[in-house]
């Protein structure tokens, strides 16, 4: 890491109005993040630490992780990019992950203003070449570390024998096979080297169009009908091509759909459901409700929250790719047909929809290790372009589109809707999307295997040289403590399936503050009822024209899709089985512990759902030392007495936030701001309200 421009005696502003109150301190610019150092910051206590990230500090923004850079120009706000004439007085940076930093500037010197607010804007902005990034930095600076073996987190997909494990694991190796065709990226450099695709197609075929128009294997239902992807083909305009494409996509499809033994319905994602553009439109609008400045806007915005919400469209963008999933479950479950996804480049969308599927189907993609495999074996190899979307190399913001953020987000839905199904808690959820941001981990930071080993692999390396020493973002004790790792588990995980008549329905925790919209149609559907379709028929665009299939309707597809939907929720869930989630309006809610960790006055101390969760703790951890006092009754008795002496765990005064809330030193009191509201009662009082000791015990 490499020192670019500092500052002295710059002062990093609590987040209240008018007011100048902070801690002076440096602020830094490496090539890997921007740094304040305080003065005189004193050494937190244990329990402030026991969350704390090894890579990143309270204080630290990695390059990538920085959104927009705003200045301070005699109290008006403005953006800050290129060269610049004037510097602000106050630098303010809003981050990707949703903190925002002031720095205030008044008392620096001038020089060393200009030289870290163009550094910042330089750093941070400027289009980049992707040797420049700092993970080859860190790489190659790790070479004579000790390599760490990845396959102990996850199942990389990588080799043949990962295709054949996961083939027999599913029990797909009946109908698909594992090919090695593209090994070396012979045929097509958008596919990994390995992969699979039915068992009648010839190896020629894959290479005829450069692995276009060929249906790649992604899981396989228990029933045996299976769930494949398909990137289209180019389009042309010639007839006698036109013809030829037409007879290629006829013979490869019925590879996998030959009525009246095998039948598929297919799902074109290009044209019948969302674009990238969309996705980011509504994110672009959604995270601007938390990327609060002070409390006064806090509270502004709280007036108009629900509308606000509403016409971001987020959580509406979210329910249609549950439903989407939902429908092509039925397909697989209740309809024994193979489900085949289209999209343009099969990377984005059939990541996103063939993802949440195996996630509700499988239970081993709910656990901790298959979940980090879903995402190597869908995303990584996938081809998911991560550096185009989430625009690393500040290249273009016309590819940019938080497509992985919004499956976290979905999944994130599904765990919290039916908790005792996952092996990972939200917490996990959320520094997996914090991870996005930090490189010295390759996971997200490549579009593709075959831009990856071509940039780090073997071929790429001088041949006398070590290859470089590149991390896996699954490792998590690059990041964080033992203790803090177990924050990732979830103990009220059911793992085996003898718990499940324990256990009647989902553990459906309350919001204290409303994260979720009214009960409301979605915008998306016709009046003639949430399930019904936009279209009435399902089109298949492959060749720039449309191609029509035999498939069911869709007014019998939704008839069918609403009996299965119902049926399901009618019953008690099975955690080891099929999962699915609720979709009605308010039961889609807001991350908040992704979305407002960092906005004091949407925490609730003592309160929120980690208060339950403590006293479900605090009950198990009770049962397990009555057990122990059990199993010990042929020991001594002085170890049953010191056993018993063992304290009980104590309930700390802990945020609905936790575990990030910690980081929140200075809590703020509301502030009412001056117009649309009506008398709520005395500020003091408010606030003194707020202050009030909660006991957990009493929740």
């Amino acid at each position: 890491e490499q020192l670019l421009c500092e500052a002295n005696t710059v002062l990093k502003c609590v987040q209240e109005d008018s007011c100048q109150r902070g801690i002076y301190g440096r602020l830094v610019c490496t090539d890997f993040k921007i740094a304040f150092l305080g003065d005189d910051e004193s050494a937190p206590d244990n329990d402030e630490t026991q969350f704390k990230n090894k890579v990143i500090g309270e204080n630290d923004i990695t390059l990538h992780c920085v959104d927009q850079i705003y200045g301070v120009f005699d109290e008006k706000k403005k953006t800050l990019f290129g060269q610049l004439k004037k510097y602000p007085e106050k630098l303010v940076i809003h981050c990707k992950d949703l903190r925002v930093f002031h720095f205030c500037l008044r008392y620096t010197k001038e020089e060393e203003v200009k030289r870290i607010v163009s550094g910042i804007i330089h750093h941070t902005q400027a289009p980049k070449l992707l040797k420049r990034l700092f993970l080859f930095s860190y790489a190659t600076a790790a070479r004579n570390n000790p390599a760490m073996d990845p396959k102990k987190h996850a199942v990389m997909f990588d080799t043949l024998q990962d295709w054949f494990r996961e083939l027999e694991r599913t029990k797909g190796n009946m109908k698909y096979k594992a090919v090695s065709v593209n090994e070396g990226y012979k045929v097509c450099e958008r596919l990994p080297a390995y992969f699979v695709v039915p068992a009648p197609l010839l190896e020629e075929d894959i290479a005829f169009f450069q692995g276009r128009g060929i249906p790649i294997w992604c899981w396989s239902c228990h029933n045996g009908c299976a769930l494949l992807k398909m990137s289209a083909l180019p389009k042309e305009q010639d007839d006698g091509m036109l013809q030829i494409q037409k007879n290629f996509v006829d013979r490869i499809y019925k590879t996998v759909h030959r009525p009246p033994y095998e039948t598929a319905k297919t799902e074109d994602l290009s044209s019948n459901f969302l674009s990238l553009q969309e996705i980011q439109m509504a994110y672009s609008k959604f995270k601007q409700l938390f990327l609060i400045d002070n409390s006064t806007e806090f509270w502004d915005t709280d007036i108009k929250w629900f509308s606000l919400l509403e016409s971001s469209s987020w959580l509406d963008i979210i329910r249609r790719c549950l439903k989407k999933a939902v429908e092509i479950i039925e397909c697989l479950e209740a309809q024994n047909m193979n489900v085949l996804l289209l999209e343009d480049n099969a990377s984005d969308l059939c990541c996103l929809i063939s993802s949440l599927v195996q996630v509700m189907m499988d239970p081993h993609c709910r656990t901790i290790f298959g979940f980090q495999s879903l995402v190597q074996k869908e995303w990584i190899m996938g081809g998911h372009c991560f550096l185009d979307r989430c625009n690393h190399l500040r290249q273009s913001d016309k590819e940019e589109a938080p497509v992985f953020l919004l499956f976290l987000d979905c999944v994130w839905q599904l765990v919290h809707q039916h908790p005792p199904a996952f092996e990972f808690t939200e917490t996990y959820l959320t520094v997996l999307s914090d991870s996005l941001y930090i490189p010295i981990f390759s996971t997200f930071f490549f579009n593709s295997p075959h831009q990856k080993d071509t940039n780090v692999g073997r071929e790429s390396q001088d041949s006398q040289s070590k290859p470089l020493n590149l991390l896996t973002v699954w490792d998590w004790s690059v990041q964080f403590e033992p203790k803090a790792q177990t924050l990732l588990t979830n103990p009220l995980y059911v793992e085996k399936p003898k718990l499940e008549k324990a256990q009647r329905k989902g553990t459906h925790f309350k919001h204290q503050r409303q994260l979720s919209l009214p009960l409301t149609q979605s915008k998306s559907s016709p009046k003639r009822g949430f399930f019904r379709e936009e279209t009435d028929h399902l089109i298949k665009n492959l060749l720039g024209k449309r191609i029509s299939k035999l498939i069911n309707s869709s007014e019998e597809l939704q008839d069918g899709f609403r009996e299965f939907y119902d049926g399901w929720h009618s019953r008690p869930p099975s955690y080891q089985g099929l999962l699915l989630p609720h979709l009605e309006g308010p039961e889609i809610k807001v991350w908040a512990q992704r979305y407002l960790r960092w906005i004091p006055e949407a925490q609730i101390l003592g309160g929120g759902g980690v208060a339950t969760m403590s006293k479900l703790l605090e009950m198990m951890e009770e049962v397990q030392r009555l057990q122990e006092k059990i199993e010990a009754r042929h020991h001594s008795q002085e170890a049953l007495q010191a056993e018993a002496a063992s304290p009980p765990r104590t309930s700390g005064r802990l945020s609905s936030l936790f575990p990030f809330a910690l980081l929140q030193r200075h809590p703020s009191k509301p502030v009412l701001p001056t117009s649309g509201w009506k008398a709520l009662g005395d500020e003091d009082d408010l606030a003194k309200r707020e202050d009030e000791f909660v006991d957990l015990g009493d929740v």
